[in-house]
């Protein structure tokens, strides 16, 4: 076996506090899964032609081990400074009547480029509590609109109030620290420092759940598993 040098050691610790650790884990869902509805596109015949497979809707995506597509986690509590936007602007794409992704995250002041790629009238319809509401048209000729959100804000709601069954949902974080889940319901979050954080998962439809994690040098582990609320009585 080699000698580790003094410069191998300096190296490696460089590397370290650069990358800093990870959170990654898978959220489950337990219970029979919800069938999920094709969306009536009759209304608009572009709308139907668009799409090769009629699109269904997208509340509730899991894969066949149980993984939920479409949750945003992120760090609640444990972090101090402040952090700058990121320069990569997100992209938000009206395809098919649809809208992608489904459910998407960004930093307060990181420009959003809203897409049309359908060639139809459509309408950015975004229902914040914090950030400034705003209605905008998008005639077939627009093929984009750019746009940030100011302030950090729970998710809510984006609709077309031309095509009602169109909806996304966008989560603002004054911080770099979230991911959404991938089709197999995992996620990653990177550079956080060794320590302790609370760590909060969000849904649409099944709510939201927090746990404390301790943070050490390299990647930690945190799953999630939601269940289907039971109904009021």
């Amino acid at each position: 076996m080699k000698n580790i040098t003094l410069k191998t050691i300096i190296v490696i610790s460089f590397l370290a506090q650069s990358f800093g650790s990870e959170i990654s884990g898978i959220i489950s869902f337990e219970g029979k899964t919800p069938k999920m509805k094709k969306l009536k596109l009759e209304a608009d015949p572009i709308c139907v032609s668009n799409n090769e497979v009629p699109p269904t809707a997208e509340w509730l995506i899991v894969d066949e081990n149980g993984g939920v597509k479409n949750m945003i986690v992120s760090v609640k509590e444990g972090l101090s400074g402040s952090f700058n936007p990121p320069t990569e602007k997100v992209v938000l794409d009206q395809q098919g009547c649809v809208y992608r992704p489904h459910v998407l995250a960004v930093m307060a002041g990181q420009e959003v480029d809203i897409l049309n790629s359908d060639g139809i009238m459509h309408n950015i319809h975004a229902l914040p509590k914090i950030n400034r509401e705003f209605n905008k048209a998008m005639p077939k000729f627009k093929k984009k609109i750019t746009t940030q959100f100011e302030k950090a804000e729970k998710p809510f709601k984006i609709k077309c109030d031309v095509h009602p069954w169109m909806a996304a949902y966008v989560g603002v974080f004054d911080h770099p620290y979230f991911a959404v889940t991938g089709d197999d319901g995992s996620y990653s979050i990177s550079g956080l420092n060794p320590g302790e954080y609370v760590i909060e998962v969000w849904h649409e439809k099944l709510g939201t759940q927090t746990a404390t994690v301790t943070v050490g040098d390299g990647a930690t582990n945190a799953d999630f598993t939601f269940k289907k609320p039971s109904k009021k009585k």
